[in-house]
């Protein structure tokens, strides 16, 4: 080693010697003006002693075991976002060019909504109304009603077009004790008179829309009477005479005020039975079944680049869930189909929070014999078993197909016994308007 370090300072200082001297004295170098850089400088050869500290470190590296390479929580973040931006980039320009495919955009043009939106039934008219026309229709249903029950109808009217329930709720049991003390009290005068201009009937009843033509239709009209010991006058509502002989239909008119709720429209099934399709589990479903406007549905869309983002992220599996719930609240209602073990379909609308219990019943309800236990299985053939978890909680928004299976062991005692079986477990008159899926 030593020889070798020799050789190396021997060949140094015969480099550097220069023309005339002698190869044992050192060589001066002479100073040069500084001039403009035109090529980068060759490199110069490292001096002995920085070759012997480089030998003995190279020395002291080989005796170490080699260190892992590094694997930072930040390094696979950056990781994981480069193979996301990839497979984003990947994914749009397949869709631009089924855009610019002229078949592709015949297909989509050409595909039809599974259903045509969402409908309610007023209980009123029995009338079936599409989602946007729901709350004129209330309106009218309930104006229209004046004609045949006015108490009832301004009752509807209280407790449907006044959405803050808490002042509902007070208000309306002000009234009712307005009621009641007529009703316990019919010879105290005080009681038929409810001053319009008082404290409590300004901030709990008149903030109220409905409850002047509650009073109206209850038999109360507006007088007005001059306040005692003034030469002022003030509005009241007056009972009138023939109600003090009506007394037990005040106590009801209290109890309907009490126990009413908003009027509802339910919500239309729309029930439909398909032949078997191989398009059973294809859906295209109208803006109706989404929480969010056509308006807030483009705007989602353009910000789907934003999902890159949260992707890349690491996250918890309770984070995961949390945002994948966060997701199902978009949609308020949910398209099912369920498959029978022949291929006919049962389809129906149904709120994307009502309980699967629903779904079991709608079935129960469509078949010859309902006595049948059967079971639902969702996707991936996960048995409906938790009746009381809403669609949403399970995954079956804003659409699904399920599949019906029958009780094996009943299924066997019936086909023991001989009898025998329809074609369909459905019933006849669902039978009678089956149509084709598109």
């Amino acid at each position: 080693m030593r020889k070798f370090f020799q050789e190396i300072k021997s060949d140094l200082k015969f480099r550097s010697a220069g023309p005339g001297q002698k190869l044992s004295e050192p060589a001066r170098v002479p100073k040069e003006k500084p001039k403009a850089e035109t090529a980068p400088k060759p490199r110069q050869r490292p001096t002995d002693e920085a070759q012997m500290a480089a030998a003995a470190a190279l020395a002291r590296m080989e005796l170490k075991p080699k260190a892992k390479p590094p694997s930072s929580q930040g390094a696979i973040k950056n990781q994981v976002r480069k193979e996301l931006m990839a497979e984003a980039a990947a994914s749009e320009k397949g869709v631009s060019a089924h855009q610019e495919d002229p078949a592709f955009s015949d297909r989509e043009a050409a595909a039809e909504p599974s259903v045509s939106g969402v409908y309610f039934i007023c209980p009123l008219t029995s009338a079936v109304v599409r989602k946007d026309e729901k709350e004129k229709h209330i309106r009218e249903a309930i104006q229209s009603y004046f004609s045949v029950d006015p108490v009832a109808a301004s009752i509807m009217e209280i407790h449907t077009f006044n959405k803050d329930r808490e002042k509902v709720r007070v208000g309306v049991e002000t009234m009712a004790k307005y009621l009641d003390n007529i009703y316990l009290h019919p010879e105290e005068e005080k009681y038929q008179k409810i001053k319009l201009q008082n404290k409590v009937f300004q901030e709990r009843i008149n903030c109220l829309e409905g409850i002047h033509r509650f009073f109206q239709s209850v038999g109360f009209e507006t007088k007005t009477l001059p306040v005692p010991g003034q030469d002022t006058t003030e509005e009241y509502y007056v009972l009138k005479e023939e109600m003090l002989t009506k007394l037990e239909d005040l106590k009801d008119y209290k109890e309907q005020l009490l126990s009413c709720g908003p009027l509802r429209l339910q919500l239309d099934r729309q029930l439909c039975v398909f032949k078997p399709s191989a398009e059973a589990a294809r859906f295209e479903l109208p803006n109706d079944f989404y929480n969010l406007t056509a308006e807030e549905i483009k705007r989602e869309q353009r910000l789907r680049t934003e999902a890159v983002e949260k992707a890349s992220m690491l996250r918890t599996r309770a984070m995961r869930e949390k945002e994948e719930q966060r997701e199902m609240r978009k949609y308020n209602y949910t398209l099912l189909r369920v498959r029978f073990p022949d291929g006919y379909l049962l389809q129906g609308t149904f709120y994307a929070r009502e309980p699967v219990s629903v779904l079991y019943s709608f079935v129960r309800e469509a078949l010859r014999d309902n006595w049948l236990p059967f079971e639902l299985l969702g996707p991936g053939g996960l048995k409906l078993t938790e009746e009381n978890l809403a669609f949403n909680e399970c995954g079956l928004v804003p659409s699904a197909l399920l599949t019906l299976a029958w009780d094996a062991a009943v299924m066997s005692d019936i086909e023991a016994s001989g009898q025998e079986q329809p074609a369909s477990a459905l019933k006849p008159e669902l039978l009678s308007n089956i149509q084709t899926l598109s």
